[in-house]
């Protein structure tokens, strides 16, 4: 297991193997993800404690608002723009594909580089 730090919070990556992984994502009260999407990583979301919004939406789609409480998920293939923004502290379960890097930065309020 490790630890990454981020400017939201942390992931755990618990489980990397050539098929999948599974991580932990905690984001602290306040704050947001980067609005982004992926190429090819495909993932699927478990709220497991706090409260968040999930925006998301395909490109040239007008932008939709999930809120999402424990025990909800969420699918998100690859091309869909999406961001987590939490209300609470927030544990976020993530399974995906393996493609880790595979990230495009839309907006970033923390002033990363664009990615992908």
């Amino acid at each position: 297991m490790r630890k990454v730090d981020k400017p939201w919070g942390y992931e755990l990556i618990w489980a990397e193997t050539a098929s999948y992984v599974g991580k932990v994502i905690h984001i602290n009260k306040g704050e947001r993800l980067s609005l982004q999407y992926h190429r090819q990583k495909e993932e699927t979301l478990f709220l497991q404690s706090g409260l968040m919004q999930l925006e998301h939406f395909l490109e040239d789609q007008p932008r939709q608002t999930a809120v999402m409480k424990p025990g909800d998920s969420f699918h998100v293939p690859p091309g869909l723009r999406h961001r987590m923004i939490a209300v609470e502290d927030c544990d976020v379960f993530e399974v995906s594909t393996p493609f880790l890097d595979d990230v495009v930065r839309l907006e970033d309020r923390y002033g990363r580089a664009p990615a992908g």
